[in-house]
């Protein structure tokens, strides 16, 4: 016989968005159950991204990815030195090489003004050459408020919350549907061994099987689901210390904010991502073009070494489209969008989603508490 267990809230998926959102329902007073298909918390998307502080410059004006960016920038900024988690706030250039390229800066400087992501402005290229003295760059806009996390520190101090509040993370578990009962949802997991867990509010978080997950989901009405598509993106690591004190980032392209230079809290530069639309997962980063890599990194490091660049890792964006045109944004389905009171669900949480995660759990946890 199947056992059945009762929750106060159940998460499933344990990246970063997962486990914020059960640490801001602990903070409410409620004991959440994060239950996650891998072996590790936040070893899928959470793992694989630059691990950049976002100021919230490039989405659209009342975007829910500008709403949770320049609100979760400022609850991490608040968090982080709280909670003993590392980070720096070292700032980023964003650099152009064509008039052109000045003209669509100056359009990112309003929108970052638009959005509140701090005293974006444009500098002289000889204060980026004091800056960043091997930049080379024809207008560059600096943003004071960029800056880089130990984003598997954050996750272990949201961890540390949900337990301390009763709760618990269960790992290795497969979810397989969620069907509504009289009073509570019922979460049914597979694997390792079949089991129900019963709960008033159920939060779908599981990344890149959320919308599977969804379509399994009684009483949600599927045919209203976007669709999903992967965009996945590879790094590449400088061999030994690179030069820089900041971010560098090129102009964005479609889908992506361009192969920028980031810094780990280690001193080492990484460069990424790349975008390759793929039909599946794949994470090899052994596939990653790296020619174009050093084309791209040299545009504003001219003086980068041959043979200085090896592959480091990938990762893969769930973005969404509906009837074949790509939706720019999060989509988060409270209870008011689909109909089905307690249940939240999360589509598209690609860049920023690690910015936004505090913003996203607050927002969820005071919808569903």
């Amino acid at each position: 016989m199947t056992e059945v267990f009762q929750a106060d809230v159940v998460v499933i998926g344990a990246g970063v968005i997962g486990l914020a959102a059960g640490a801001a329902l602990a903070r409410k007073g409620l004991a959440p159950i994060v239950v996650e298909r891998e072996n590790l918390i936040g070893s899928v998307t959470s793992a694989r991204n630059s691990e950049v502080i976002h100021a919230g410059i490039y989405y659209a004006k009342d975007s829910a990815k500008a709403h949770h960016c320049v609100a979760g920038r400022r609850m991490l900024y608040d968090y982080l030195p709280r909670h003993g988690v590392g980070y720096q706030k070292i700032g980023k250039y964003i650099v152009g090489f064509t008039p052109e390229d000045e003209g669509a800066l100056e359009a990112i400087r309003k929108r970052g003004e638009v959005n509140d992501a701090g005293d974006i402005r444009f500098v002289s290229r000889a204060e980026l050459t004091q800056a960043e003295p091997e930049v080379i760059a024809a207008s560059a806009l600096y943003s004071p408020e960029t800056g880089i996390v130990d984003s598997h520190g954050l996750m272990l101090s949201l961890l540390g919350e949900i337990e301390a509040a009763g709760g618990a993370v269960a790992l290795g578990q497969t979810v397989d549907a969620i069907k509504g009962a009289a009073s509570a949802f019922e979460v049914y997991i597979t694997t390792p061994e079949p089991l129900v867990l019963q709960a008033p509010r159920v939060i779908n978080a599981a990344g890149h099987g959320a919308l599977s997950l969804s379509r399994r989901t009684e009483g949600l009405n599927a045919a209203a689901l976007p669709d999903q598509r992967f965009a996945k993106g590879s790094y590449m690591k400088l061999t030994g210390r690179g030069p820089f004190s900041h971010l560098i980032y090129p102009m964005p392209v479609p889908g992506a904010l361009g192969i920028h230079a980031t810094l780990d809290l280690n001193g080492g530069t990484r460069f990424g991502p790349d975008i390759e639309w793929i039909d599946t997962y794949d994470v090899d980063p052994g596939t990653a073009d790296v020619a174009l890599f050093y084309q791209a990194a040299r545009r504003y490091w001219p003086a980068l070494p041959d043979g200085s660049l090896t592959s480091d890792y990938s990762g893969v964006r769930p973005k969404l489209t509906r009837n074949g045109v790509l939706l720019d944004d999060f989509l988060i389905e409270m209870p008011e969008e689909h109909g089905l009171e307690g249940l939240v669900a999360l589509y598209g949480i690609e860049s920023p989603g690690l910015t936004a995660a505090l913003s996203i759990g607050s927002a969820i946890a005071e919808r569903l508490h």
